[in-house]
């Protein structure tokens, strides 16, 4: 079986998604709940999710509990807090004390919306990096390429933090300008308190082979390549990031496109990018 370890949920009735703007993530503009994945899943042989944060509200954590209390898909959440607030442990307390809390897994905050690039490494974020680790939480790391160095930094600096880079760090996949990417990449993989989602490729893609029924392994193949070495099989992890990838592929045709750069890996370690990765980390 597999575990998709990074996909959303949202209800534009309940609150807008502010990211969700122009032409291109029209798309996105309506509900996308549960039910709708839930088919696409188990087609796709995955039996667990991890639901992740979207929006930075205090509200929407408690709620995406509620969802993996009511729903057997999703056996993790990564929710969001406001790392710098002074009370911050006691707020991770309270939200594993609420319905569902046991399902709190991990925590993320949109690093990639910051202005400052070292972010991470405000005195502030680090105290609240300290207590999630004090939880014995994960951290999410949803960046841009010129915040890797910041993560890098951030990571050697709480070796008791696991920190979960989401997308592979959002790498350049579109303009092929690899090299300073990579550089961190590798810089980060070094570090044994971090690990990687194989996700969010295929919208980092050129938007021009957008649409297809197969998707071309070679765009991306020097980016898996490198952090294939960087974290080795047994740090790297598949997300589909559903239903942002439906801008670009199906939650199956992202399931093949992962599978096929892993086409070359041993069974044990396919289990490890599908399925055994996601379950150490998360604590499934």
């Amino acid at each position: 079986m597999t575990v998709d370890a990074h996909h959303h949920v949202w209800d534009l009735s309940v609150r807008d998604q502010e990211w969700i703007a122009g032409p291109e993530l029209q798309p996105l503009r309506r509900n996308f709940t549960l039910t709708d994945l839930a088919p696409e899943a188990r087609a796709a042989g995955v039996d667990r999710t991890v639901l992740v944060q979207t929006v930075t509200v205090p509200e929407e954590t408690p709620e995406f509990l509620a969802l993996a209390a009511a729903h057997e898909l999703v056996a993790g959440v990564v929710g969001w807090t406001d790392l710098t607030r002074p009370d911050v442990a006691d707020e991770l307390a309270r939200l594993r004390e609420l319905p569902g809390g046991r399902y709190l897994k991990g925590i993320r905050h949109q690093v990639q919306g910051e202005p400052d690039p070292e972010w991470l490494l405000r005195p502030d974020v680090r105290r609240g990096l300290a207590a999630v680790a004090e939880a014995g939480l994960v951290y999410d790391l949803i960046v841009l390429p010129h915040q890797l160095s910041a993560c890098v930094r951030a990571a050697a600096s709480l070796p008791g933090l696991t920190f979960v880079l989401d997308h592979l760090g959002k790498p350049p996949v579109a303009s092929g300008a690899p090299e300073a990417w990579a550089c961190d990449i590798r810089a980060l993989g070094e570090l044994p308190n971090t690990v990687c989602k194989v996700s969010g490729l295929v919208t980092e893609m050129d938007p021009a082979l957008w649409g297809g029924t197969t998707w071309p392994l070679a765009p991306l193949r020097p980016y898996w390549d490198t952090a294939l070495e960087a974290f080795g099989p047994g740090r790297l992890m598949f997300g589909s990031d559903w239903p942002v990838c439906t801008v670009a592929a199906t939650y199956a045709q992202v399931s093949s496109l992962v599978g096929g750069l892993a086409s070359d890996l041993s069974r044990d370690e396919r289990a490890q990018l599908f399925e055994t990765t996601a379950t150490r980390v998360y604590d499934l």
